[in-house]
């Protein structure tokens, strides 16, 4: 069973959607219970970061993910903000600590902007590394980006797949079973759907 972590940011009916729509049987809940019997889990966010933990923390979910995926290790999926909250600390509206699974921190894009605007928002061309699994049988990587920070990891070699919108930046980071696009899947059409079947299969 796949469950969508509600912690009242996101865009979780699309989410839902994409993932029965390849088969797969979807919950969106922050029931402890329904976590626990969760085979995978997806968190995605659209909002700030500073909003974004401080949901889930008041909600108790921080600790119930890191007991489901640091201690018994099951697979999960962050989207956009979902995969910024895995980091240390967000600059967001103030400096806001993270979840702290990815070590570094998540900083506004750093482009001119009287050519780039912000928040980048469109199509934008993904590079993946050639041992991605999120990518395995992606064709034509173009996918929906929706953000103005982004993921700036201590380690280089969780990232996956870049892209760039006037400086390069982290799209997708994989980390044992911690997985992160900071593109939207459930926006992306089909590409978008093979990264989520990818995930899923894992």
């Amino acid at each position: 069973m796949i469950v969508i972590i509600d912690y009242g940011m996101g865009n979780v009916g699309s989410v839902k959607n994409a993932v029965e729509a390849l088969g797969f049987d979807a919950m969106v809940s922050a029931d402890k219970d329904v976590v626990a019997r969760a085979t995978h889990l997806i968190l995605p966010g659209v909002g700030a970061f500073g909003d974004g933990i401080q949901n889930l923390r008041a909600r108790g979910l921080d600790a119930l993910l890191a007991r489901e995926v640091i201690e018994k290790k099951k697979p999960i999926l962050g989207l956009c903000l979902g995969m910024q909250m895995f980091a240390t600390s967000g600059e967001e509206g103030g400096r806001h600590e993270g979840l702290g699974w990815i070590k570094g921190v998540v900083r506004r894009l750093r482009v001119d902007e009287s050519v780039y605007k912000i928040p980048h928002v469109g199509w934008n061309d993904v590079i993946p590394g050639s041992n991605a699994r999120l990518f395995k049988g992606v064709k034509r990587p173009i996918f929906y980006f929706v953000h103005s920070y982004h993921l700036v990891p201590d380690d280089q070699s969780v990232v996956v797949a870049q892209a760039e919108y006037g400086e390069k930046f982290v799209a997708a980071i994989e980390c044992q079973n911690i997985f992160g696009l900071q593109f939207h899947p459930e926006k992306s059409q089909l590409e978008g759907l093979k990264v989520l079947e990818n995930f899923l299969n894992i």
